[in-house]
């Protein structure tokens, strides 16, 4: 049986998984980030205290099976020395960065944040920190999603 059909599957797969995870962490940065940063700290704190399991449960999965389906693409392709094998490896490895800024940095603070651990004296300082590393994460996520694009129309 040829890994044809299943690698190419899995190449999109990883597209619309990918594009999925970036589209939903531009919202995230463009939409609820200025969002909180206009509450006053207790509103926010508050706001994510209500609301952070939901993120979780929301982006958690989404980013886990984006790196999953890239690197199952990206072992394929390269099983089969399909033109695109790299640009997927590329892939899958941003991903996986992107997952590995959750425990990096935005584990601790979104616990701070959701359990009111933190001080509404430096919510505002820690929101601007926030969004810094969303952005790059973000960018990240955009890059992966990129690499699997062009792995996927490369011939």
């Amino acid at each position: 049986m040829s890994l044809e059909p299943v690698a190419t599957a899995a190449a999109l797969l990883a597209v619309i998984a990918l594009g999925l995870s970036a589209g939903a962490m531009l919202t995230e940065g463009a939409v609820l980030v200025p969002y909180w940063r206009s509450l006053p700290p207790e509103s926010f704190l508050s706001w994510y205290a209500e609301n952070a399991s939901l993120l979780f449960d929301f982006f958690g999965p989404l980013e886990i099976a984006s790196a999953f389906l890239a690197a199952v693409a990206a072992v394929l392709y390269r099983l089969q020395r399909r033109t695109g094998g790299g640009l997927l490896v590329l892939s899958a490895v941003l991903a996986l960065a992107v997952l590995a800024a959750f425990p990096l940095y935005f584990q601790e603070v979104n616990a701070s944040f959701a359990t009111g651990a933190m001080s509404p004296d430096n919510v505002e300082a820690e929101l601007a920190r926030w969004a810094s590393w969303h952005w790059g994460r973000t960018a990240v996520g955009i890059g992966a999603f990129a690499a699997a694009v062009l792995a996927r129309i490369s011939r």
